[in-house]
């Protein structure tokens, strides 16, 4: 049979992916250079809080929901407060990684869109962290809010005095939104389930989850969202290929006719003739 056969959909995603060493090592360096660069925007105390009662005027000048009254749903119940507190701690690092694990696995094209997506939020948040601290609403007391994490655990921060392995003042933007919807958009756009946009409950709940634990500002998970929307303006999507549009996508080319068909068909026009 003359012409070439189409590549399987495991050969096709072989190819396309990327080396893994390479790519662990990258997201790695990645995840450690903006880990220490927070460090950078520690000890501006006095400006954090200032900024957090802008923040926290300019929300009630826009008519935001009030954060209080989302943490009170929470505190109607132990159960429910631990809850949000664990997911808050635990799901954040996790569900992103499985993210990318999946994708560098069966859509790799789709991967290598993602992490620079993410890359770029993150870069852009590494940013507004270092030009613009802000303490969390659990801090500041105009708000009225309680630390959930550290009254009724688990919690992810320790005293801001004592803890130096993160940076309790880069408030703004949400990371913790903006990867989650990151999630979201991009299993969206890499499958084509009818249930695929039950994915953006992940960054709703994590939206609710933020700020009820009073973790972050209503505008901390808006300006998450402002970042992203760029970034994915600016990064173009993957190609269609086999292994995100699925067979078929393509315009149909007829294949070569066999010797057989063509013989029958000279047979025919000369019985006319």
């Amino acid at each position: 049979m003359n012409g070439r056969t189409e590549p399987d959909r495991t050969e096709t995603e072989a190819i396309a992916r990327p080396p893994l060493v390479r790519e662990f090592l990258l997201v790695a360096g990645l995840f450690l250079v903006y880990k220490f660069g927070r460090q950078l925007a520690t000890g501006h105390t006095g400006e954090a809080f200032r900024d957090a009662d802008r923040v926290w005027d300019l929300e009630r000048a826009l008519h935001l929901p009030d954060e209080a009254s989302l943490q009170n749903l929470l505190l109607h119940g132990d159960s429910l407060v631990h809850l949000a507190n664990t997911y808050y701690a635990t799901v954040h690092f996790p569900a992103t990684a499985a993210f990318l694990v999946w994708l560098y696995l069966r859509r790799p094209a789709h991967y290598v869109w993602a992490r620079r997506v993410l890359a770029a939020v993150t870069a852009a948040a590494l940013v507004v962290h270092l030009t613009f601290p802000l303490a969390p609403p659990r801090m500041l007391a105009a708000t009225g809010l309680i630390d959930t994490g550290r009254m009724y655990g688990p919690s992810v921060y320790g005293s801001p005095q004592t803890d130096h392995l993160s940076n309790q003042f880069a408030a703004m933007p949400s990371l913790h939104f903006g990867w989650a919807l990151m999630v979201a958009v991009g299993l969206i756009v890499a499958t084509r389930s009818r249930w695929r946009w039950l994915w953006l409950l992940h960054p709703m709940l994590t939206l609710l989850v933020i700020v009820g634990t009073a973790n972050h500002y209503w505008l901390d998970a808006i300006v998450a969202a402002a970042l992203l929307g760029p970034a994915l303006a600016v990064i173009p999507l993957p190609k269609h290929t086999i292994t995100t549009a699925g067979r078929g996508a393509g315009p149909l080319v007829p294949g070569p006719r066999s010797e057989e068909a063509t013989d029958e068909q000279s047979v025919l026009v000369g019985a006319a003739r």
